[in-house]
């Protein structure tokens, strides 16, 4: 996959799922952006796809 290609996939799957996320938002709110953050990262499976496909881009641009 090219990198366009993974950075526009990462860009609809954020404006789909991540934009208008409830539970990102209430842990925003109860725990800070910082913990909303990390859970998206660590523990959200759009997070961990995102993060998937950050690592495949990666791998194309060395």
């Amino acid at each position: 996959m090219e990198r366009l290609n993974v950075m526009n996939e990462i860009d609809t799957i954020m404006d789909t799922y991540c934009m208008d996320c409830l539970l990102k938002k209430a842990l925003a709110k109860d725990k800070g952006k910082r913990a909303a953050h990390r859970f998206c990262i660590k523990e959200c499976t759009v997070g961990e796809q995102i993060r998937l496909l950050g690592e495949e881009m990666n791998k194309r641009s060395h």
